[in-house]
């Protein structure tokens, strides 16, 4: 497809800065580097209808790691780069509340709940054992100890008899954020351009030719903020895709199941929305599967969720299954993101390892701010 003149002139000449992915980090980035530079020329390019990828697919968890979680991330990281990771986690979502407001985002603190199967006794115990040490290493960080255990106040089933609590963990409303977010980008006339596939970002004389499926442009600078789709676009990255498969229920009568939980180092995870149960995970089944930049679900995960939901978590309440989806997220031998340069005029902010939500507003500030 040839640009003409009007189409050049208005969108693709004189560009400083392109952003590949509408998505938490996209637009994040695009609000900070309109900030800085008010006067400069920005562009986001998106190749979906909606953002693609995990950021209007998520779950919503406002979440920053359970005990189980943690203790696997000490097996392959330090103390110090975990308790690094879960302040950048913490920071993401407090920037994000400042920068929205809580009610523009739906965000509710009603804590999240570990729950851990009857099945395994002995990692219920490790795990236990675990919380007087993992609250004095996270106290720095939340100004209290996170971590409590509570009984099994809601009534699910085929678990162990305790919960453990993490007390600052909270949830929200993905819709509700990211059309936030948008109309933060249009308010600040930042234009997001839908359906432009990018093939490839070249290094070109000190700036960027983006090469898409219908023409091509220079940028100044370009940021590439794709998460899961990344390594179509930055080769030497070691990002895998993830999908990640969920499902809702339709409203459910006297729901009294309230916040946000996770099971099996938090590869399960649900909560309630409008009076619904929503519940996703199982991508431990089938890893090999699920490392796909295809959406869709599986007949494995997808019986296993409704049993679960069956046999744990409403045992006396059937229910019926309003709509299933899934999302691609972004993960590696590492849970730290990469924010970096690639080339002069080519950056990256990626892999965000399933925790979108919470570090995605201050990957998108980082990657603005190599713009200086």
């Amino acid at each position: 497809m040839e640009l003409s003149y009007w189409e050049y002139k208005s969108w693709f000449s004189n560009v400083d800065f392109t952003i590949v992915g509408s998505g938490i980090v996209g637009i994040n980035c695009a609000i900070g580097l309109k900030k800085k530079y008010p006067k400069s020329n920005i562009l986001i390019l998106e190749k979906g209808s909606l953002p693609q990828g995990a950021s209007t697919k998520n779950a919503g968890f406002a979440c920053f790691g359970s005990v189980s979680e943690i203790l696997a991330d000490l097996e392959h990281h330090s103390e110090e780069e975990v308790v690094q990771l879960v302040q950048k986690r913490w920071g993401g979502i407090q920037r994000l509340r400042n920068l929205l407001g809580d009610e523009a985002i739906g965000f509710q603190l009603h804590g999240s709940h570990e729950l851990f199967p009857l099945e395994k006794p002995e990692f219920y115990e490790k795990c236990l054992q675990s919380v007087p040490y993992l609250n004095n290493l996270m106290e720095p960080i939340f100004g209290q100890k996170p971590f409590v255990t509570n009984s099994n106040f809601f009534g699910f089933s085929n678990i162990q008899e305790k919960y453990i609590t993490h007390q600052q963990e909270g949830q929200l409303d993905t819709g509700k954020m990211m059309r936030s977010l948008i109309q933060k980008c249009v308010s600040m006339k930042i234009p997001i351009l839908n359906g432009v596939m990018v093939e490839e970002v070249i290094e070109s004389n000190g700036c960027a030719t983006l090469k898409t499926t219908d023409f091509e442009f220079s940028s100044k600078k370009v940021f590439v903020a794709t998460n899961g789709f990344a390594s179509k676009l930055l080769e030497s990255e070691i990002v895998k895709p993830a999908r990640a498969q969920v499902l809702i229920t339709e409203p459910i009568k006297n729901l009294h199941v309230k916040g946000t939980f996770h099971f099996d180092e938090g590869y399960y995870y649900f909560r309630n929305i409008d009076d619904r149960i929503l519940f996703g995970g199982g991508r431990n089944l089938d890893f090999k599967t699920e490392e796909t930049t295809e959406f869709g679900e599986t007949e494995i995960i997808q019986n296993k969720l409704e049993a679960l939901l069956r046999n744990m978590i409403l045992p006396n309440h059937p229910v019926k299954i309003e709509r299933r989806w899934s999302g691609i997220m972004g993960v590696g031998t590492q849970k730290s993101p990469i924010v970096k340069q690639i080339s002069t005029s080519i950056y990256c902010g990626v892999r965000l390892g399933g925790m979108g939500v919470a570090l995605g507003s201050l990957v998108g500030k980082e990657l603005a701010d190599f713009a200086d």
